[in-house]
């Protein structure tokens, strides 16, 4: 089928907007294929009218009144009744000829959904939507992080790495925030984007909106009405915030592929997929099922062309977008993980420290101010002297909270005043660690 060029047009904060197809070609789809949707939705719902077919298949009625029109023909589809105002308005079911073909198609295809975009469009679409140069500021980090104790070098090594949208490796001692750090930037970028349902390639069904992931956007725009039934933009697509996705130790090669659904013969996309747009963050790497080494060799390529190669079972592959911030976070030795050119193909590095005794006491204070804890000046540098500059022992970001936590769980079980105590420091500092 000749590929039609998508147009996407501006719309002010939503970015670009997937245009409404007008017409069968518009939708990069073969009749035969969504007659074979509209099949599927019919023998799984039963009765159906045309417009809420239309509106279960993501496109207008036009585009779909052709296919009804042969299905009726054909003796395909029963009219069970009408409001009189066309097809759009009758009801329908599939007669006995066309819940065997339904049953047939099924069992090719068992997709009911909204009709899917074809990669080519899903592919304009997605560089269409990529953050443009340049569009993080030191403004925007420090609201980002407005929550946490960040130093300007801290801001300056992680600006330039989200300008980037390539790969960033956070690695430094358990406990001081790297999680936390790459956490921030979920929502950095307020712009929504547009998701589709799934994507469409030489008639196989790749499903990518994900309602654990992906978190739709409300509109004010829904059209209404019977016959003019006028959408803002193709419903094909979801309007969404973008995409911040996480994998830790359970990550394997085999996530990093296409799986297959025997029951509806369907593929799955794998996170980075649904990633695309937005975050990935890989947690913990280095302690995966799969060595680090295999991990970011089955990245090269994407990282650098900004596509990836998914395999299908069949043997063939199947060309994607690869529009993903990657950020690994590590705890383990970057040379544990690998050599200097493994370390290369990432493009930026942060080793986050641990606190001084100033940011220590910043958190510390800050958490007590939001708990609505008194603390007094002296009485933690009397603490900080005692169990950490005397022993040496080292400030993790991490500890403020868990000695509050464990101090206000000690009131909370003694009854006693809110307030912070030598001995409830004491207390909550022999329950936090091993010594």
């Amino acid at each position: 089928m000749a590929t039609v060029p998508i147009v996407l047009r501006g719309a002010g904060e939503q970015g670009y907007i997937p245009p409404v197809p007008g017409s069968l070609k518009e939708t990069g789809l073969s009749a035969s294929f969504l007659e074979q949707l509209i099949l599927n939705h019919l023998y799984r719902r039963g009765e159906m009218s045309g417009r809420v077919i239309a509106d279960a298949v993501g496109l207008d009625f036009r585009v779909i009144e052709t296919i009804l029109e042969e299905f009726k023909l054909r003796q395909i589809i029963e009219v069970k009744g009408s409001l009189g105002y066309g097809l759009v308005s009758s009801t329908f079911a599939l007669s006995e000829t066309g819940r065997k073909r339904a049953r047939d198609s099924a069992s090719i295809n068992g997709y009911c959904g909204p009709a899917p975009v074809p990669i080519y469009q899903y592919a304009a679409v997605v560089e269409a939507q990529r953050p443009k140069k340049g569009w993080i500021t030191r403004e925007k980090l420090v609201e980002a992080y407005r929550h946490m104790v960040m130093t300007d070098r801290a801001l300056s090594q992680i600006g330039p790495a989200v300008n980037s949208s390539r790969s960033f490796l956070v690695y430094g001692e358990p406990g001081n925030g790297k999680t936390y750090l790459a956490e921030a930037l979920a929502d950095i970028d307020p712009t929504p984007i547009f998701i589709p349902y799934s994507i469409e390639h030489n008639g196989l069904i790749i499903q990518v909106f994900d309602p654990l992931i992906h978190r739709p956007v409300e509109r004010g725009d829904r059209s209404i009405g019977l016959v003019n039934h006028q959408r803002a933009s193709d419903s094909r697509w979801v309007l969404c915030r973008r995409p911040f996705v996480v994998t830790g130790g359970e990550l394997s090669l085999e996530m990093l592929e296409l799986s297959y659904n025997e029951n509806i013969k369907v593929y799955d996309s794998p996170c980075h997929l649904k990633a695309n747009n937005g975050i990935y963050l890989i947690d913990d790497f280095g302690r995966q099922k799969v060595s680090p080494t295999d991990v970011l060799n089955r990245w090269i390529v994407p990282m650098e062309s900004r596509v990836d190669h998914l395999r299908l079972p069949t043997g063939g592959k199947v060309t994607v977008p690869f529009e993903v911030f990657l950020i690994f976070s590590t705890n383990l030795s970057p040379q544990g993980l690998g050599d200097e050119a493994f370390l290369r193909r990432i493009q930026y590095k942060m080793f986050v420290q641990n606190p001084d005794v100033r940011e220590f006491v910043l958190i510390f204070r800050g958490l007590c101010v939001e708990k609505g804890l008194h603390c007094d000046v002296d009485m933690l540098d009397r603490f900080l002297e005692r169990r950490y500059l005397s022993t040496a022992k080292s400030f993790r970001r991490c500890h403020p909270r868990d000695l509050i936590s464990h101090a206000l769980d000690l009131m909370e079980f003694e009854r006693l005043p809110r307030q912070l105590t030598d001995d409830i420091l004491d207390r909550a500092y022999e329950s936090c660690f091993v010594e």
